[in-house]
């Protein structure tokens, strides 16, 4: 395995020499689908996706980090139910301590030349989406004056959209603990990041918030979870998603645009599509979609992610 490793990971070695040390070092569909590794400065961070007894993990571990040259591999047991057990098994299914090495509590890593701040052992999700990277560049590239980023996480678009030149950009998500997460990620680029930018609360809250007072954005982005939980009962993506459309839109300024993002295998593009368009017309609004973004190369094949550019009428 070990010589297979080295050559698949041989296959991303210029990605540091250009800018990215956070990337997908081996993908699931080169591995029949037992696991994935990713690469965050000298940190792994292995995903499993079947069942392995604790020396197969450790071997397994031990193994990639070899091939990848790395100082610590951190452990994420993704079983096909892990959305619902991560309230209740999170340090089973993340384990804090890494499996091999010595811990890292916090790594820089470059995407495209941006440091950002991963957290390999803090949770299933460390800090940043690999897959979405050339999402982040388009909105680098393309940034507009005014920019709300919902869902923000730990404000990888925000960065973005600062770095391109966006006069104001709002982040909004419901925990404060990833806001402030992503507070650090502005300050690793030298970037302003007040508090009023960092919208802490319900998201659906905050977009009815904003379209009472007026405000209206040349950029939303929308980055979703397929699953989540809150106060307003569970949110399927499946389900919802026109819903969340609608209210982007009314606080899309005319002839701006809107990025929608999810990444969830059981949604296809098409129906995806289609929920935008539904939620679309019940804002009132005509739009058509103008790009449609792909995942980095590193995510060989088909891809869970779908990404596209809305422009909407003036």
């Amino acid at each position: 395995m070990t010589q297979n490793l080295t050559h698949l990971l041989t296959r991303r070695a210029h990605l540091p020499a250009q800018g990215t040390t956070f990337y997908r070092g081996v993908h699931t569909t080169e591995t029949d689908g037992l696991f994935a590794l990713d690469v965050a400065g000298d940190a792994g961070i292995l995903s499993l996706y079947a069942d392995l007894s604790p020396q197969e993990e450790a071997e397994l571990a031990q193994e990639c980090a070899v091939a990848a040259h790395l100082g610590s591999v951190y452990l994420k047991r993704r079983p096909p139910e892990a959305r619902h057990a991560a309230n209740v098994d999170r340090e089973w299914l993340s384990p804090p301590e890494p499996i091999w090495g010595e811990a890292q509590a916090e790594v820089t890593a470059l995407e495209n030349g941006v440091p950002f701040l991963i957290r390999p052992g803090a949770d299933l999700s460390i800090g940043l989406f690999a897959d979405a990277r050339p999402v982040r560049q388009w909105v680098r590239q393309h940034a507009p004056t005014r920019v709300l980023n919902a869902f923000a996480y730990t404000c990888g678009f925000g960065v973005n959209a600062a770095l391109g030149g966006s006069q104001v950009v709002k982040n909004v998500d419901l925990s404060r603990k990833v806001l402030n997460w992503g507070q650090g990620n502005y300050a690793l680029s030298g970037l302003n990041a007040p508090d009023e930018d960092f919208l802490y609360g319900d998201v659906f809250d905050w977009f009815r918030r904003l379209a009472n007072r007026g405000d209206t954005f040349d950029l939303v982005v929308l980055d979703p979870p397929s699953f989540a939980r809150g106060k307003g009962g569970a949110w399927r993506a499946e389900r919802d998603y026109a819903r969340l459309a609608t209210l982007a839109a009314e606080v899309t300024a005319p002839g701006g645009q809107m990025l929608t993002l999810l990444n969830h295998a059981g949604v296809s593009s098409a129906y995806l599509d289609r929920m935008v368009r539904l939620g679309l017309e019940d804002a009132e609004r005509q739009g058509r979609a103008a790009h449609r973004l792909d995942a980095g190369e590193d995510f060989p094949e088909a891809s869970h992610l779908k990404a596209v550019v809305w422009t909407l009428d003036t």
